[in-house]
């Protein structure tokens, strides 16, 4: 979605590469090398998983560029060895080797990156702060959207939340899983990643589950926050609205994509 676009709401799952999707998502006989050409159809974004765990090449982020239509969007996950460390000041080195490593090849494609800490991983105020301020603002004069995903109860804090604020980084709402559910607006879009998708329901979620988070997701885009979503502070509104990343992840993976375009098909 390009950075100048009207607030909007992207909705995807988590990776195209899963072979149980083929023949429940992925129609049969179709190439594995045109699964994300399928993918991007049929939903708005997809957070790309592997680039937590290494690095990519400028032509594969060129080459997912060309093979998604106009208005796709691809989020990414920060590299794992930026945050899985315990002094994150020290993360410099790893977040611009990732952040200048070809993921500009996204273009106007590219969404927000998501950094996943450990749920170990407990609030430190200084040494937080300074691993917010190594996140740059752009590349190659590509504007940079940045999202923290933690995992610890101790992150339920107005300091923490005042500091993403600072910085304009979004927190991860991790929907209907394990992990603490903190759903503070401080940033200037929303990312959300729900985790809930069950085996008995042939769509994943509970039809009144899926209306749920359509309505959730609206309201976060007109610039309001759902009143059925816990907070650590209160919810100051955007009247211009937000941009909204939300994901069907984990749970009963083989349902995920049909969650989402359940989803997309209600945001109509």
């Amino acid at each position: 979605m390009p950075q100048d676009a009207a607030p909007g709401i992207r909705i995807g799952i988590g990776g195209w590469t899963y072979e149980p999707w083929r023949g429940t998502f992925y129609p049969e006989g179709l190439a594995q090398k045109r699964e994300l050409e399928y993918a991007s159809r049929k939903l708005t974004s997809i957070e790309i998983n592997g680039t937590f765990y290494g690095s990519q090449k400028p032509e594969s982020f060129a080459r997912w560029r060309e093979e998604t239509p106009e208005g796709f969007v691809f989020a990414l996950k920060g590299p794992r060895f930026a945050t899985n460390r315990r002094v994150l000041a020290e993360a410099g080195e790893s977040i611009e080797r990732f952040v200048t490593g070809g993921l500009a090849e996204l273009r106007e494609k590219l969404g927000p990156i998501n950094w996943q800490f450990a749920p170990t991983k407990k609030f430190d105020p200084d040494d937080f702060a300074a691993f917010l301020a190594l996140l740059p603002k752009s590349v190659d004069g590509l504007a940079l959207r940045h999202v923290v995903e933690v995992r610890h109860d101790s992150f339920r804090s107005p300091d923490f939340m005042a500091l993403l604020r600072e910085h304009e980084v979004a927190l991860v709402v991790a929907g209907d899983s394990k992990y603490p559910q903190i759903a503070d607006v401080t940033a200037p879009f929303v990312y959300a990643r729900i985790m809930g998708t069950s085996e008995g329901e042939d769509l994943g979620y509970a039809p009144a589950a899926l209306d749920a988070w359509a309505e959730r997701a609206r309201a976060w885009a007109a610039g309001g926050a759902p009143d059925d979503l816990e907070t650590v502070t209160r919810h100051v509104a955007a009247p211009q609205g937000r941009d909204v990343y939300l994901y069907v992840i984990s749970g009963h993976k083989v349902a995920n994509p049909a969650a989402a375009m359940a989803l997309i098909e209600r945001l109509a």
